[in-house]
């Protein structure tokens, strides 16, 4: 039986540079980030995990896996969303983020929900 739950789960994420946290001179760039997941199946699916690979622009990769986000676990009813904001930091202006959210549906079977790759870059100053 196939299983294409993954995707009926939308995952929309919007970015934000926070200058005021950030320090360009020490290679620091902090980024915001606002993920809003839609479900848009039949059955209602639970966020049980996430695996995050972070990537800056000298191909350096951090993986984080852990638990649920931002401290919850949340069941998520056919045509509902739940967003989120969190953070993450930089040693170069740009990068990437993407990953998977580990869902569980009503029923009991478990599916990845593919998180689509979005840029972090600090926005370039007009002279």
């Amino acid at each position: 039986m196939e299983n294409n739950s993954s995707q009926k789960i939308q995952i929309v994420a919007q970015v934000k540079y926070v200058p005021e946290q950030s320090d360009e001179a020490d290679n620091r760039y902090v980024f915001t980030y606002t993920i809003t997941v839609t479900n848009n199946g039949e059955s209602a699916a639970q966020l049980l995990g996430r695996h995050w690979i972070i990537t800056d622009s000298n191909n350096q990769v951090q993986e984080v896996r852990g638990q649920g986000v931002v401290g919850e676990q949340p069941l998520i009813k056919p045509g509902q969303s739940f967003g989120y904001t969190s953070g993450t930091v930089l040693s170069t202006p740009v990068g990437t983020m993407t990953g998977s959210y580990q869902m569980v549906n009503e029923d009991g079977t478990k599916f990845d929900a593919t998180i689509p790759q979005f840029v972090l870059s600090v926005p370039r100053v007009l002279h």
